[in-house]
């Protein structure tokens, strides 16, 4: 005879080995489960089979690169330099091509300001190059672009000069164009352009005149000079060497032979 303790142990498991199966079972019942399940395996299985298809494509020597195509205003930049570039940058093919890569190599070459490298199907890289416009020559080395930019590279043309501390090529340059805007009516130009520490400003003529402007307002006192140039300093009997334009009323000149003179504008 079972004791209740044995008969209740005994119908407790049958009960829980049903209540396992049933469990089993309502899992395999959710088809709506099993069908999700199974369409993402398949999504997936696709997606990977297309990257695979698209990785041997691209990869493949099916897409090279036939032409190149250089585009910008060029009148330093050679077809030797572009060649030197595409020889050494290009590697890969019209997918697979490394664009900054290539940007990069560009602007490596001294007179290349910017670059902008594009694909153009099927066969074909566009590459338009901007060159720096050189203005001057920066006295510590380099050129200067007529942004105001420094950049190194080698000219044979006749060039200003520029100097001053580091950081104000631009700001030089800005005051050169203006001053030789207003020195043009006198057929005169800017031949040197000097900011020193003190942030004072001296320049130099093409006539051999230098023009001591000072610290203030510069183009103001270069205006002064100009209006009162022909009446005055065209007309002295000796060639000038120096003009002082700080003074407020006027201005001092030096003549070759140190001679000074005093003049009211």
């Amino acid at each position: 005879m079972w004791g209740n303790k044995d008969k209740g142990n005994l119908l407790r498991r049958p009960m829980a080995a049903t209540t396992s199966s049933g469990l089993v079972l309502s899992l395999w019942d959710k088809a709506q489960l099993m069908l999700w399940s199974a369409n993402f395996l398949y999504a997936l299985a696709g997606i990977l089979l297309i990257y695979a298809v698209f990785f041997l494509m691209v990869h493949l020597p099916v897409f090279p690169l036939k032409r190149v195509d250089v585009k910008g205003d060029l009148r330093h930049i050679t077809y030797q330099q572009v060649s030197y570039i595409v020889t050494r940058e290009f590697k890969g093919n019209f997918f697979t091509l490394d664009l900054a890569q290539v940007g990069n190599g560009f602007k490596k070459m001294p007179w290349v300001r910017n670059v902008s490298v594009r694909r153009q199907w099927p066969d074909t890289l566009e590459v338009t190059l901007e060159e720096h416009r050189e203005m001057a020559r920066w006295a510590d080395g380099g050129l200067v672009n007529t942004r105001g930019e420094l950049f190194q590279a080698a000219s044979n043309s006749e060039l200003p000069v520029l100097r001053g501390p580091a950081g104000s090529a631009r700001e030089i340059s800005e005051l050169y164009g203006q001053l030789n805007a207003m020195l043009a009516p006198l057929k005169l130009k800017a031949v040197s352009l000097t900011m020193n520490e003190r942030r004072a400003w001296q320049v130099k003529l093409n006539s051999g005149l230098n023009l001591e402007l000072g610290r203030d307002q510069p183009g103001a006192r270069l205006s002064k000079f100009v209006r009162v140039y022909d009446a005055t300093i065209a007309r002295m009997p000796q060639p000038v060497a120096n003009v002082d334009l700080r003074y407020p009323n006027g201005f001092a000149v030096r003549f070759g032979t140190e001679l000074k003179h005093r003049a009211k504008s």
